[in-house]
């Protein structure tokens, strides 16, 4: 009788363990019916800056992008006109530090309407030597008596004259080339010149100036790198029409805000404004940033680091409550969606390589039109569903999918069915 008991308890136990296991099945939404029409509200365009914010509540919904720089120091030939090496290095590596720290912090747009929120930039700066020589930090010094200087008003004007780009830039294309000018000394002396800080963003390259001849600490001059690179990232100044409704039109012309005067209602902490403060972005410009970063066909995607193309396990997403990426997004880690979690895709998503989008029991996956790839051409795995106990996760199928660069043992088991 007891061995009987025994062997019914061993039965029990193996059934138990059978019926709990996890099974995970790849998903083909060709298989799947395509919803009815009253399911397929479309949350605006792709390249939306409203698609593109990111969630305080789950930043790695939106990871840190990270573009690359370096720094050419111009100087004359006789080396006597801008930093020497050693104090450039010291300097622009601080600079750098400081810039970084400002895109790690917001502030309320003093300019905005009341109760706009404040939401985190998500983009930082990385100093790029160039791979595989020997000796290269990324700080470049040129000595050249025809293109150390910047002039940005009158007859020798050559702040937009690229030629000091096209001689000296390094990496071009795929990195941020911050040439360090100076004001020539008959413009310092002319009384209607602003020898202070100039700059002047040209499509993937900065020129500035007056930095030397200031002597102004770093911290002084951080709100203004990030001014010109805002540029180049497809921000307008904010005090003209700059297509962000969360910035108004005012007339720019308190450096600081004042307790009295109209400099306490006209001064701009905006970092695309003129002002002693440079640190505020609006969630529009920082929606319009990510919406050109995210872009493939922009010139801006060429500068970043490209992270999502290798899995980071650190940068995993899990989705556990109801959420919808209407614009694009290119994930460093594996995607889930989790039991009790909604997750609806309208746009492009890159996964790393090797990963796959995984639908846990009791989570939805709705796909909305929405194209999933490896954005580095590599293979990742697609969508599995996972099932345990009878209870199953979904995907549904609003608009029909592009799935690209899957990999092809995955789709052997379409025929198998088996993981």
């Amino acid at each position: 009788m007891r061995r009987i008991v025994w062997l019914l308890g061993l039965a029990l136990t193996l059934l138990s363990c059978k019926t709990s296991r996890v099974r995970s099945l790849p998903f083909f939404p060709e298989d799947a019916p395509v919803a009815e029409s009253g399911e397929l509200a479309r949350r605006g365009s792709c390249n939306a800056w409203q698609n593109h914010l990111p969630d305080p509540a789950h930043p790695e919904y939106l990871p840190v992008r990270y573009l690359r720089v370096n720094f050419h120091i111009m100087n004359s030939r006789d080396s006597s006109r801008n930093f020497q090496p050693d104090s450039a290095r010291a300097y622009f590596r601080r600079l750098l530090d400081l810039a970084n720290a400002d895109l790690d912090t917001n502030f309320y747009n003093w300019r905005s309407p009341e109760g706009t929120a404040v939401l985190p930039k998500r983009y930082h700066y990385v100093l790029w030597p160039q791979p595989g020589i020997p000796g290269d930090d990324g700080f470049y010094f040129h000595y050249d008596d025809s293109l150390y200087y910047l002039v940005y008003k009158g007859k020798n004007q050559n702040n937009y004259n690229r030629k000091v780009i096209e001689k000296y830039a390094v990496g071009k294309d795929s990195i941020i080339n911050i040439f360090i000018q100076v004001h020539p000394d008959d413009s310092i002396r002319s009384k209607t010149y602003n020898a202070n800080h100039q700059g002047i963003a040209l499509t993937t390259a900065v020129k500035m100036a007056g930095i030397y001849e200031s002597k102004d600490p770093p911290e002084w001059v951080c709100g203004s790198l990030n001014h010109e690179i805002g540029h180049l990232l497809s921000l307008a100044h904010a005090w003209q029409e700059d297509g962000c409704p969360d910035t108004d039109n005012h007339p720019n012309r308190c450096w600081h805000w004042q307790p009295e005067g109209p400099c306490r209602d006209q001064a701009s902490n905006n970092v695309m404004d003129y002002n002693a403060y440079k640190s505020a972005m609006t969630p529009c410009q920082i929606g319009r940033v990510h919406a050109t970063m995210a872009n493939e066909k922009s010139v801006v995607r060429k500068l970043l680091i490209p992270n999502w193309c290798t899995r980071n396990p650190a940068l995993d997403v899990v989705v556990r409550d109801s959420v919808s990426w209407a614009g694009a997004r290119d994930l460093e880690g594996s995607l889930t969606v989790a039991e009790g979690g909604v997750l609806r895709l309208s746009c492009r998503v890159s996964l790393p390589e090797n990963t796959r989008i995984t639908v846990e029991p009791g989570g939805l996956l709705l796909l909305d039109g929405c194209r999933l790839h490896n954005a580095c051409g590599k293979l990742w795995q697609g969508i599995f569903v996972q099932e345990k106990n009878g209870l199953r996760g979904e995907v549904r199928v609003l608009r029909p999918p592009m799935l690209e660069n899957l990999d092809p043992a995955v789709k052997q088991k379409k025929l198998s069915r088996k993981d």
